[in-house]
This record gives structure tokens, C-alpha cells and sequence, in this order.
């Protein structure tokens, strides 16, 4: 099937991304359960900077949907920046979509990096859909370790490709929680671990928005040296709060996405 719309794109997305992630179904049902309601606050995408992947290579369908962006981020610890894109429709989710900043990197790690770009086809990066096409180019799992020795980031991108890193929960969407450890609470009841590098909740209220996330699932991955188990996506909890003008803040706080960004780290 060919997607050329963002509702099919949407879709594809979110089924492929329980598919690679059960527990994210588990727990979205699990809210469903309780007579919630679950909004979609984000969904989160990775890249490099090399310049046929860049941000703006993945973000091309999202603008040509009428999204618009909003604003940049910084990560200097991951070597990463950021963007992220809302759509007129306030019930669409965000876009957030980051990248490794290859030249602050040996050269080892670049020349790894380009020799798996340079296996994607140049038509590749022009589908509708090659946000979530999956990985594009071969690669060994000694690779993948010797990524991991200098990101953990390189080497979940060279892994899994393109696709939804995360999608995430608007909290404040939740009726039958109050907050945002409650909903911890509830997860952790249910058999899932939680991310605590920088604690469980990431944020505050004096930054307008608190964000938690799951440890990610592990999965089997064909490498071309065998099939090895590996960390692949996670599911994500945001609560917004007013900003002083009683408009919900929109945006994201970098030294909060830094400590999320460690959900899929295998270390964890």
C-alpha cells in the first residue's frame, strides 16, 4: 500500500510501532480500560545530520501537511539538535524530530555513519512515508556495538532506521489520573519499568511541562552477523501546565528530553 496522506501515515505508524513495542499497546489499553481518553502529545523521530537525511528531509510530509515549525533545541552532552512542528489542529500531535550532529564525532564514527547513508537510495528519501520505512541499509551487530561505544544514539539509528522512536501520552488528557505520578504509579503496578535517569519525572511545573517515560522494550534484530537482542522504542507521559498568559506551554524543555533520550540506551 502506498501512503501518500497523514492519516495513513499516522496509522501506519502507530501499528507499526505497538508491533515493535507490546507494552505501549498493553498500556494504552490499559488507560482505555479505565474509561480514559488518550491524546497523542508527540511523536518523536531520529536522524543524522548528514545531508540526505537530514531534520528536514524527514519533516518534508508533516509540512506538506500543513504543519508548521516552532522551535529548535540544543543538546550539547548528546551531540544532538532538535526541531519540532505543531499543526493548526490542536488535536494532531507534535512533531519532534532530532539528529546526531555527525562532525562533533571522530572520524570513525563518521565514516561508519556514511557508509550506511550512502546504501539508502536516492528515491527512498523522496516517499511520502520514509519517516517510517524501517532501516534502510545492512549492518553487523559489531557495528552496532562499536556505534554504542560513542552513542548510544548512533547505534539505536543504525539498529532500527526510520520509524517512531516514542509516541507519548498527554497526560493532562487522562480523566481518572490526577497527575503525572499517578500514572507512574500505575504503570510501574503493572509490571513496567520506568526511566529514572534524572529521576521518574523529568521537568516541573516552574518549566511548565513534567514528561516520564518506560524503559524501552527489547527486540530480536537481524543483523548481518546474526540476530541479536537489542533496546527498540518506548512509551512516553507529558502534563502541560499554564504559561503566565493561561495559554498550556507548547513547547519542550531540552534538559528534560536529554534524560528521556536514555529510555532506549541498552545500558539501562
Amino acid at each position: 500500500m502506498t501512503i501518500t496522506t497523514l492519516p495513513d501515515l499516522l496509522d501506519k505508524m502507530w501499528s507499526d510501532y505497538t508491533a515493535m513495542n507490546p507494552q505501549a499497546l498493553k498500556i494504552y489499553n490499559s488507560f482505555l480500560e479505565r474509561g480514559d481518553q488518550v491524546q497523542n502529545d508527540h511523536i518523536a523521530f531520529r536522524t543524522f545530520n548528514h545531508p540526505k537525511v537530514t531534520i528536514d528531509v524527514l519533516a518534508r510530509p508533516f509540512l506538506e501537511s500543513g504543519y508548521e515549525y516552532r522551535q529548535g533545541y540544543h543538546f550539547t552532552a548528546k551531540k544532538l539538535y532538535a526541531k519540532h512542528y505543531e499543526h493548526p489542529n490542536t488535536q494532531m500531535p507534535r512533531i519532534f524530530i532530532s539528529e546526531l550532529k555527525l562532525e562533533e564525532f571522530d572520524d570513525d564514527l563518521q565514516n561508519t555513519i556514511n557508509q550506511l547513508v550512502d546504501q539508502v537510495p536516492d528515491y527512498a528519501t523522496q516517499q511520502f512515508d520514509f519517516c517510517s520505512n524501517g532501516r534502510p541499509w545492512e549492518v553487523s551487530y559489531e557495528t552496532y556495538e562499536q556505534l554504542r561505544e560513542k552513542s548510544e544514539y548512533a547505534a539505536w539509528m543504525a539498529a532500527h532506521g526510520y520509524r517512531p522512536n516514542h509516541f507519548t501520552v498527554f497526560v493532562n488528557a487522562l480523566s481518572s489520573f490526577s497527575d503525572i505520578r499517578e500514572v507512574n504509579e500505575f504503570i510501574k503496578q503493572n509490571g513496567f519499568k520506568m526511566n529514572d535517569s534524572g529521576g521518574e519525572v523529568k521537568g516541573s511545573k516552574d518549566v511548565y511541562l513534567e514528561q516520564s517515560s518506560t524503559l524501552a522494550d527489547t527486540v530480536e534484530v537481524d543483523f548481518s552477523d546474526g540476530t541479536q537482542s537489542v533496546p527498540a522504542c518506548y512509551y512516553e507521559f507529558a502534563q502541560r501546565y499554564p504559561q503566565p498568559n493561561g495559554e498550556l506551554y507548547q513547547g519542550f524543555v531540552a534538559n528534560s528530553a536529554d534524560k528521556i533520550f536514555e529510555s532506549t540506551n541498552k545500558s539501562q
